[in-house]
């Protein structure tokens, strides 16, 4: 090939709605020598299939920003690129049978609201006035989305692969790529049959076939791709007249229904109707070595299975009568990709180093247009506008074997449309990662939740407490947990609890170097050797990229403590901050933690420990607890006297036991979250994340400006030092109802939206309901009457001093 490109800043490996989005945004930011390979036709994978539906509903901040960007960029993409498209923003009819339900669409309202999506709560009746064809009889209520609608899969991405090319991009179809090498200075080589491209970036944007390119990684430090597969039925009717009618007289299309309560979405295709179920006896498929993956499967669909499907389609034709006038016409049957969560894996692949991801998109039309944004904002500017955890492929680690997607998702593709209340653990996949005391946890009643595959106690059940999943259905406080919780804080508070907490992220940095290479990373000081302090990293903008503790063991030498979620992203973090001759040494699942606090907490490690209890906060010391070796750290959480014992696994069992016969009680991560609200302490990818700068977060006392290191965002945290920020953290008491704030609730100042809770909780220490949230900086100040809308319901909040709100002075944390 004469025009065959042998040189391109980024590579991009896929020829969906993703890949094409992604090269026309990395084009729109500039970078328009970048070279897009398929290896068919575009859209030959999931894209030339999907139904095209363009939603903006979620209950995820990230996730509906993704989304309600696609919608507007759709809207006006054929005038700018000179493409024509079919795009339909019917709106749609969510509908809800239940309060619960009801509840998750006002929660969605609101964030709506907040992202200027005007969603409207409608009555049954008013939903039939809409849409006369809809039987209404058991409905409790409706969310109207004006801003929803179709779109034509082809079409979009036709069009996004004409904008890319008008602005100099390369496409190549029909060209397969092979591999990839990468070299020394982390620059690329892209193998295809027609020849060899050398980048700067590789992009896996390759749909179902995503786990398979992300092999050829692995020799750079990558991993197998958690994914998997799931047969995606969809059924067309033939053309109903009565549709075709209503449609000429009102000069458009139906509004989309979706009957998330049943499980299935109805709109109309034509002058008939498209029905796509999510069935809960759902097919995943390319399973096992007896059902491979093809080496191709472009345009190709399975064979129909209606019976899978039967009781949905009877239960939309009882909802919408008219149905029942109409046979099918057609049946559609495809690969849909699955992450383990249901969402797309978007951004820095884990581990490599100038590679990215873009794949396992459930819903790739609705985001792909989101999706080519964030991802070339990756690449560009190496941050998101909006904080897109929900999406980071590092949100995985080594837990997510492929039983653990083949399961997972399964489990979500059959709950598509579920709720995700608070208090719910889905029990699909469990037991990957289990602490050294597991079993005496189980034993002593703990009803476990799971943090990045580890396994802990969320709380501690009693004989006779409902355990059973139908008891977590619900968005309040209010369950079996609630007594149990409140048992477990006033132990902390009054005596000395234990908490097993598996999974902290830990990582050992040494060597020549490793202090000034921190120094050179975080924005404020290192603790001195024997001491143990929190540092923040920031990304270019100043904003809070990680928070770590950090223990020093040398003067070289380090032991950095993380997040369980953080493990894989601030591994990267450390690994690409560190000069040649320092060691970044993963030691996360050699050790475990025990957190041993309360006013008691002192008098209890006395008797089985050989450690110097008299020293200061924010020491640490190697010592012996119940004759096991041990490092006991004077830090906790909770807010009380109290330390951490790490230890290594095989005595962690000994060291518990002992622990437990002194009289702790044994507490779980509900208990622990209602503690730390009531300190103020702020929580990984709640409050703190890159949506705020670390000025915003009220973290500026870990900021040195006047050190010599010139850290990420130093300039960027100056000027905004300089300017005054615009949002400032809060503690706020809410006089909340049944339920509390949940993340990213609305917080108002009469009928203006003027912030947001970052967390929330009640405090069982101060026997109130907290929230932590960013507001307008004046109206941070004590005192300040605000309203936080929780589920539909505005309730009066007061901002509080900024500090604590249980042991303001510290005084019992220093005891």
């Amino acid at each position: 090939m004469s025009d065959f490109p042998t040189k391109a800043r980024v590579v991009i490996i896929g020829g969906g709605v993703v890949g094409c989005s992604s090269l026309y945004h990395l084009a729109k930011k500039g970078w328009t020598d970048c070279v897009l390979l398929e290896k068919n036709e575009l859209t030959a994978g999931s894209t030339w299939h999907a139904a095209g539906n363009v939603p903006t509903f979620s209950t995820s901040w990230s996730i509906m920003n993704m989304q309600r960007y696609s919608t507007e960029l759709y809207s006006g993409l054929a005038e700018e690129v000179d493409y024509p498209m079919n795009y339909h923003q019917s709106g749609s009819i969510r509908l809800a049978h239940t309060k619960e339900r009801m509840q998750e669409f006002e929660r969605a309202m609101s964030m709506g609201r907040y992202q200027g999506i005007e969603m409207e709560m409608w009555t049954p009746e008013e939903a039939k006035e809409r849409y006369p064809f809809l039987e209404t009889h058991d409905l409790a209520g409706v969310l109207w989305d004006p801003s929803d609608g179709d779109i034509d899969p082809a079409q979009v991405t036709q069009a996004l692969a004409k904008g890319a090319r008008d602005m100099g991009q390369k496409i190549i179809r029909f060209c397969p790529a092979t591999g990839v090498t990468q070299h020394d200075d982390g620059t690329w080589t892209v193998h295809t049959d027609k020849g060899d491209i050398a980048c700067d970036y590789v992009v896996n944007a390759a749909g179902y076939y995503a786990q398979r390119i992300g092999e050829w990684f692995l020799p750079y430090g990558g991993r197998t791709v958690p994914s998997m597969v799931m047969e995606h039925q969809y059924l067309l009717t033939e053309q109903i007249p009565e549709v075709e009618a209503w449609s000429k007289e009102h000069g458009g299309k139906l509004p989309l229904i979706r009957d998330v309560d049943v499980s299935y979405y109805l709109r109309q295709e034509k002058h008939g109707y498209n029905l796509g179920p999510y069935e809960p006896n759902c097919k995943g498929h390319w399973l096992s070595d007896d059902d491979k993956m093809p080496e191709d499967f472009s345009f190709q669909l399975w064979q129909e299975d209606l019976d899978r499907i039967e009781d949905i389609v009877t239960d939309a034709m009882e909802r919408v009568p008219l149905m029942q006038t109409s046979g099918v016409s057609s049946v559609i049957n495809g690969p849909i990709p699955y992450a383990p969560d249901g969402l797309p894996m978007i951004g820095p692949m884990p581990g490599v180093k100038n590679a990215f991801e873009a794949h396992t998109f459930t819903f790739g039309i609705a985001q792909g247009g989101g999706a080519g944004k964030v991802l070339a904002e990756w690449i560009v500017d190496g941050h998101t506008e909006w904080d897109m955890w929900a999406v980071d492929p590092r949100r995985y680690t080594d837990y997510t074997d492929q039983d653990y997607c083949n399961q997972k998702g399964m489990e979500v593709y059959g709950n598509e449309y579920a709720m995700h209340f608070p208090h719910h653990e889905w029990p699909a996949a469990r037991d990957k990662k289990l602490s050294p005391v597991h079993a005496k946890v189980k034993e002593l009643g703990g009803v476990m939740g799971v943090y990045n595959g580890w396994e802990r106690a969320n709380w501690f059940a009693q004989e006779g407490d409902d355990t059973s999943l139908e008891a977590t259905h619900t968005w309040g406080r209010s369950g079996p947990w609630e007594q149990r919780i409140k048992e477990e804080c006033e132990a902390v508070r009054d005596g000395v609890g234990v908490l097993d907490l598996p999974g902290f992220s830990r990582f050992y940095l040494s060597g020549e170097g490793a202090a000034e290479a921190l120094r050179g990373l975080v924005t404020g000081g290192l603790p001195k050797v024997g001491r143990i302090n929190l540092v923040y990293v920031s990304d270019s903008r100043g904003r809070i990229l990680t928070e770590m503790s950090c223990m020093r063991l040398g003067e070289d030498e380090f032991v950095m403590i993380t997040a369980a979620t953080a493990q894989w992203h601030d591994r990267d973090i450390l690994v690409n901050a560190m000069p040649a001759g320092v060691t970044v040494m993963d030691v996360t699942t050699t050790r475990d933690t025990l957190i041993v606090t309360g006013p008691k907490s002192r008098d209890l490690l006395a008797g089985m420990s050989d450690a110097d209890l008299s020293t200061g906060w924010l020491t640490h010391q190697a010592a012996t607890v119940a004759g096991r070796p041990a490092h006991l750290v004077r830090v906790s959480f909770a807010g009380e006297l109290g330390w951490e014992v790490h230890a290594l696994n095989e005595d962690m069992p000994a060291i518990y036991e002992a622990i437990l016969e002194a009289g702790a009680k044994p507490f779980g991560m509900y208990a622990l979250n209602s503690l730390r609200l009531e300190k103020g302490y702020r929580a990984w990818k709640g409050d703190l994340s890159t949506d705020y700068s670390l000025l915003e977060g009220g973290l500026g006392r870990f900021v040195k400006l006047d050190k010599p290191q010139d850290f990420p965002g130093k300039a960027a945290i100056q000027n905004e030092r300089q300017q005054g920020v615009k949002k400032s953290f809060v503690t706020l008491t809410v006089e909340a109802g049944d339920a509390d704030a949940p993340y990213m609730s609305c917080i108002w100042s009469g009928d203006e939206i003027v912030g947001e809770t970052t967390s929330g909780g009640w405090g069982y220490r101060v026997g109130k309901s907290i929230a932590l949230g960013m507001v307008r900086a004046e109206l941070a100040q004590p005192g300040t009457e605000l309203e936080v809308e929780i589920y539909g319901q505005k309730c009066r909040a007061v901002v509080q001093e900024d500090q604590p709100l249980w042991d303001p002075a510290n005084e019992r944390l220093r005891a």
